[in-house]
């Protein structure tokens, strides 16, 4: 589970009142747990919790240290700092592999929303079956969307492949509104950023695409997997490495070597500008009412200095 990232984009909602930025993945979208709960429960789905890891930065300690004292300690990744999600599933595919070489992994981001949980972990179970039978296989899970929604990306599926899955023929990374709507017309697919791959094969495409980065990474992981926590290696790496982004960096230009796993639209939303989070607020309201019909989906309870973005979302419309 990717859980690193700084988010700055949400800066607004994310402000706690002694004026630090708090990373959107340890908010509570409307009072109930972090988005973090949230995704460990998601993934808690598909996977028993001694196999579930989580990517943090070390710098985000105050918020994720009592959050994750339920995993095993091994489980818990820790940068020195976010360092870009290249850099952050990288650590983490060789910090697997160090302990299973032949890992089937599937990367969830940590602050996304989902409606309809059940249907999109039908669809992360079929990715990880798929990884049973095609060692070599690199999937990107793409959401059958809703509707043309310029602030999220797409991938336009290719033609079909004999194990179910898609070649990927692009990646549109936000389009204009009337790019989306084209995209959206044509059978296009939300790209959730949910990977599925056999660690190899993943290694194998970071070292295709970043083979310096990966020299580097896999040497001061060895090192300290000899020192343990007495290690330093890692942390003077990261000085000096650049902030890399896997979607632009790694997975755009390798789209002949990636495939796409259709699933059916869940109410998936990424949660990355204060308009990603207007719109499921309003997606929030709608369920509550439902929520008389099915009372029995549960919640979950925010530890009280969780920051309730549908309250910083609900004061600054006051203010404006």
């Amino acid at each position: 589970m990717l859980a690193a990232g700084d988010g700055t984009r949400l800066r607004a909602l994310t402000t706690d009142a002694n004026g630090r930025l708090v990373p959107k993945q340890f908010c509570s979208l409307s009072g109930g747990g972090s988005l973090l709960h949230a995704a460990i429960h998601r993934a808690g789905r598909i996977v028993p919790r001694e196999r579930l890891c989580v990517i943090v930065a070390d710098q985000h300690r105050h918020y994720w240290e009592s959050s994750l004292r339920t995993l095993p300690s091994s489980n818990v990744i820790v940068q020195p700092h976010n360092c870009g999600t290249a850099n952050g599933i990288l650590l983490s595919v060789l910090t697997i592999l160090e302990r299973d070489p032949w890992a089937r992994i599937v990367f969830l981001p940590a602050a996304h929303y989902v409606y309809d949980e059940s249907t999109l972990a039908s669809s992360l179970r079929e990715a990880a079956i798929l990884l049973t039978r095609n060692p070599d296989g690199l999937a990107i899970l793409g959401i059958e969307p809703e509707k043309a929604d310029p602030g999220l990306g797409y991938i336009v599926p290719g033609r079909k492949l004999a194990d179910g899955t898609r070649s990927i023929d692009r990646f549109a990374e936000r389009p204009d509104s009337k790019l989306a709507q084209q995209l959206f017309l044509n059978g296009a697919l939300w790209n959730s950023f949910i990977l599925a791959a056999c660690g190899p094969a993943l290694l194998g495409l970071f070292r295709a695409r970043l083979p310096n980065v990966v020299t580097q990474m896999e040497t001061v992981v060895a090192y300290d997997t000899r020192l343990g926590r007495r290690a330093v290696a890692l942390r003077e790496l990261y000085e000096c490495l650049p902030s890399i982004d896997f979607s632009s960096e790694v997975a755009h230009g390798a789209e002949s070597e990636l495939r796409v796993i259709i699933a059916p639209a869940c109410g998936w939303n990424d949660l990355s500008t204060p308009e990603r989070v207007a719109v499921t607020l309003q997606r929030l309201a709608q369920e509550r009412l439902q929520r008389v019909a099915s009372p029995s989906r549960p919640s979950l309870v925010a530890a009280p200095e969780v920051i309730n973005l549908a309250a910083q979302h609900a004061r600054l419309d006051r203010a404006a």
